[in-house]
């Protein structure tokens, strides 16, 4: 099995800050999909808050895909924005990779996205 690191790629550009992060004990967490053309990611978030949006095993429709990301990443960056003081790039680049991602199955009504995996 190959897992893409689109949503992981990113590499923390403030080292001291994630450390902070770490060190603050803000749960992170990854998930990790199946798209359409079958390949898959693996994609990143500060909070375990996914786990309320999405069910294993289950598909969902690109668009409903897209906006469950988007606001269980939005909640994820403004909880770690209240402990830490500045949101979470990270889980904004995590969605620009999913929403990058979802683009290319845009017209496609049957296309579905399956969560695989939650990783701790």
């Amino acid at each position: 099995m190959r897992w893409h690191s689109h949503c992981e790629a990113v590499v923390c550009p403030l080292p001291i800050l994630w450390a902070e992060l770490k060190m603050r004990s803000i749960p992170e967490m990854h998930f990790l999909v199946r798209w359409p053309d079958q390949t898959r990611s693996k994609c990143y978030s500060p909070s375990l808050i996914v786990k309320s949006f999405f069910h294993l095993g289950q598909s969902y429709a690109v668009d409903d895909f897209v906006a469950r990301s988007r606001r269980a990443l939005e909640i994820a960056s403004e909880r770690v924005r209240r402990k830490l003081g500045y949101s979470c790039a990270h889980a904004a680049h995590t969605l620009n990779e999913i929403e990058r991602m979802a683009a290319q199955f845009a017209g496609m009504p049957d296309a579905r996205i399956m969560v695989e995996a939650f990783e701790e």
